[in-house]
């Protein structure tokens, strides 16, 4: 991560852009409006660096309670029009970002104004954190609050048979609303089965420098054999969620990955 963001910000420095844009700040979250608190608490991650159970204490955070809408980073564009989709430089954007809006500055679609904003880069959605006031929850994070029971399933699904099947359904061409899947026990919308969401630090899955066979949990995730290091190896949803974090790159924009934003509880 701290690899791409650097080159990243070379390229900048030789556009001729700021390497730290001064955003125009949104709202003030003090409250953490439209958040929801995540009490701290002991998280077993999926993938294990080693065959020894290791624990990843998660601190108390605030978490969005669903994922950033079409409206709501149309409102971040207009005060930033730097992230407008003629004007982000490829490096930070690929050629899909915003691909469903009908132009720089309208969406153009009234159907899908409060469904989850998609075909957005890490790079964008790091820069709408930072002007929410807010950043990107962690994986780890994530992966713990995701991990809380569903109120509302189907009576005839289990967690993981839903996440299956949204697994293996095409992307439909309108996304439905945020708020549309279910709700967790924590009161987090959306976490499975809408759409797949950015982390700070979605690459994280290598250890190594720059190759999967140099990383102990690349290894792990992606050799035949290796699966002895997953927590649980029936957790097929957990596989594909994590081989697909790892085939990202940081402007990639696709139609079915958006992001919601995190903030430290003070």
């Amino acid at each position: 991560m701290k690899q791409v963001i650097l080159i990243a910000i070379s390229a900048l420095f030789s556009l001729g852009l700021q390497a730290e844009p001064k955003y125009e700040r949104g709202c003030d979250t003090g409250g953490a409006n439209g958040m929801i608190y995540i009490p701290g608490g002991y998280y077993t991650p999926f993938l294990q660096a080693s065959e020894r159970i290791q624990k990843v204490n998660i601190h108390p955070f605030y978490l969005d309670i669903h994922a950033v809408t079409n409206n709501e980073f149309l409102e971040f564009v207009k005060k930033n029009p730097q992230w407008a989709r003629s004007k982000v430089p490829h490096l930070l954007a690929d050629g899909n970002y915003l691909q469903q809006w009908e132009s720089d500055f309208k969406i153009g679609h009234d159907k899908i104004l409060n469904s989850p904003v998609t075909n957005v880069s890490w790079f964008a959605a790091e820069a709408y954190a930072k002007w929410a006031g807010k950043r990107l929850p962690t994986m780890d994070e994530w992966e713990y609050a995701a991990s809380a029971a569903p109120v509302n399933l189907p009576k005839d699904e289990t967690l993981t048979s839903y996440i299956l099947n949204w697994y293996g359904k095409p992307t439909p061409e309108v996304l439905p609303p945020v708020e549309s899947a279910f709700r967790n026990k924590l009161g987090a919308y959306d976490m499975l089965g809408l759409i797949w969401e950015w982390v700070y630090d979605f690459n994280s899955v290598i250890t190594g420098s720059d190759s999967r066979s140099q990383g102990a949990l690349g290894t792990g995730l992606f050799c035949a054999a290796g699966s002895q290091n997953a927590v649980n190896k029936e957790d097929y949803a957990s596989f594909m969620r994590f081989a697909f974090r790892e085939s990202l790159k940081a402007n990639y924009s696709i139609r079915n990955l958006g992001f919601r934003c995190a903030m430290d509880a003070k």
